[in-house]
């Protein structure tokens, strides 16, 4: 009798293991329950936020009502590592099994080797979280034998290979399987979104040099400016860009879905392994752009990676949001430090701008800006962030005669955007606009013609050693689109004559 009082008096631990978002991330959190002697009560430790705190309800009342019993003990559950911030209502799932494992009614090693993630409702139904993409892949690659998940959650995580998903709908189910009393449901297959949107560039009319410009720049991955004034096509062009680019490979497309999944962005469940294309509003802020704030989180260049970031109306942007453009299209991430945290964001983006030639947008002889107006708007996309742009393509108005010229149709331009990408990958290994100095002098095979151009151009000032590089880099992409083996002089003039300068109001005269 006396045993069994004692063993009555015993507190009682069992542990299950979740997965807690940090920005684009998925990290491992276990979660402690444990159950002891004391006035009835369950508390909730580990840095949690509201969401976090509020499961106590959330749990009780859904283990209540799925027919389970919460012991009038006293109860703790720890969420470790304690220093790392919970956020959101995933946890709800873990911590109730946790608990229904301390109290007897699941056996504690149940538990091992398996994630659960998931929120409950008040009657005990598991419904859907945020990330689970990222949760899959971390509990990949934290080696776990199987992954419990919403059903709602199931099709999208079922796009991460080598992960044994279990889906369930309710609290019940889950104890059911957890304990091998029902067989776990299989889960749905991801959908492939091949969608078409509809957007051709043989709906635009009269711009011939502006699509060539396109297809470059997309066979190249090279950042582009539309300059032009309204109405001519410049936004209709930028948005047609997703509709010759290549779709992305698996596990770029992959890590896309990963970005998506965390930030809420795209359709749940469905694989869609075209680029990102984002197109922010210029009043936007600059962390909207780049990412920050308390906790961090991703801006558009993250939200775009492996994809477009278009910014139509360019010079209307705020100063400080284009300048912090500049590190990044270098770098191709983002660090920033907030609230005494530091987190590096990805942001390999390609980007394309749009913007009036002046303040009024006529431009030309119509144009009603005085020259200081003109100066006053090209002055805020300052010089280091235009070198960093490699094509500067003018949109006019089409004469009469060409106003109505279909262009070529988005198929047709694909074909040889692919046929120039294949090019590249197969001699260097990554698109044009990536290659490195070592890369430009090993792969790029420049005729000794059109290094004595570049040298005489670099030598006069006319272009930096970056825009130098840069031009190149264009130089190249337009070989591999006409099938040359090497880069001569009339290809680099080409990728001249499309280096535009936004001071002058006609085509630059670099080439004689």
């Amino acid at each position: 009798m006396r045993r069994k009082r004692l063993r009555s008096l015993r507190s009682v631990l069992a542990r299950s293991t979740t997965f807690s978002l940090d920005v684009l991330d998925a990290v491992p959190v276990r979660v402690e329950a444990d159950v002891r002697p004391g006035l009835p009560g369950l508390t909730l430790v580990g840095l949690g936020d509201t969401a976090v705190r509020e499961a106590r309800e959330r749990v009780s009342s859904a283990i209540a009502n799925a027919g389970l019993k919460l012991p009038q003990r006293r109860m703790v559950v720890h969420m470790a590592p304690a220093w790392l911030r919970k956020r959101g209502s995933s946890f709800d799932l873990p911590i109730a099994c946790a608990l229904l494992a301390a109290s007897g009614q699941l056996a504690p090693d149940h538990l091992d080797g398996v994630g659960l993630v998931g929120e409950l409702s008040l009657a005990g139904e598991v419904r859907p979280v945020s990330g689970i993409v990222a949760i899959a892949l971390a509990a990949r690659d934290a080696g776990l034998e199987r992954l419990m998940v919403p059903v709602d959650n199931a099709a999208q995580a079922a796009l991460v290979e080598d992960v044994d998903l279990v889906p369930v709908a309710t609290l019940v189910e889950a104890i059911e399987v957890l304990a091998g009393r029902r067989a776990a449901r299989s889960a749905a297959a991801p959908v492939c979104d091949r969608v078409d949107d509809g957007l051709d560039l043989a709906d635009v009319r009269g711009q011939d040099d502006a699509v060539r410009a396109l297809e470059i720049a997309a066979a190249g991955r090279h950042n582009l400016l539309l300059v032009g004034p309204p109405g001519t096509g410049k936004t209709m062009l930028a948005r047609r860009l997703p509709s010759i680019l290549p779709r992305l490979e698996p596990t770029a497309a992959l890590d896309a879905m990963r970005i998506r999944s965390v930030t809420g962005v795209g359709q749940a469940g469905v694989f869609d392994d075209r680029p990102p294309f984002r197109a922010p509003h210029h009043t936007i802020t600059p962390i909207g752009i780049v990412g920050g704030g308390v906790p961090p989180r991703a801006g558009e260049v993250t939200l775009a990676h492996h994809g477009v970031l278009f910014l139509d109306e360019f010079g209307e942007f705020s100063r400080i949001a284009l300048e912090a453009l500049r590190q990044l299209l270098e770098d191709r991430f983002v660090a920033i430090a907030r609230g005494g945290r530091s987190a590096l964001l990805p942001s390999d983006v390609q980007l394309v701008a749009a913007m009036n030639p002046c303040p009024c947008g006529r431009g030309g002889l119509q144009c009603r800006c005085s020259e200081a107006d003109i100066e006053r708007y090209r002055r805020r996309i300052s010089g280091p962030l235009l070198d960093r742009i490699d094509l500067l393509a003018p949109v006019m108005r089409p004469d009469v005669e060409a106003k109505d010229k279909r262009s070529r149709s988005s198929a047709t331009i694909a074909e040889r955007v692919l046929e120039a990408r294949e090019r590249q990958r197969a001699r260097q290994g990554c698109v044009n606009a990536v290659l490195n100095d070592r890369g430009l002098r090993d792969k790029a095979a420049i005729s000794s013609e059109a290094h004595a151009l570049l040298d005489e151009l670099y030598a006069r000032g006319t272009l930096s050693m970056r825009g130098a590089h840069r031009v190149l880099r264009v130089a190249r992409t337009v070989a591999d689109l006409d099938g040359d083996a090497a880069v001569d002089k009339s290809a680099l003039g080409r990728a001249l004559t499309m280096r535009q300068d936004l001071s002058s109001d006609e085509p630059s005269e670099l080439v004689a």
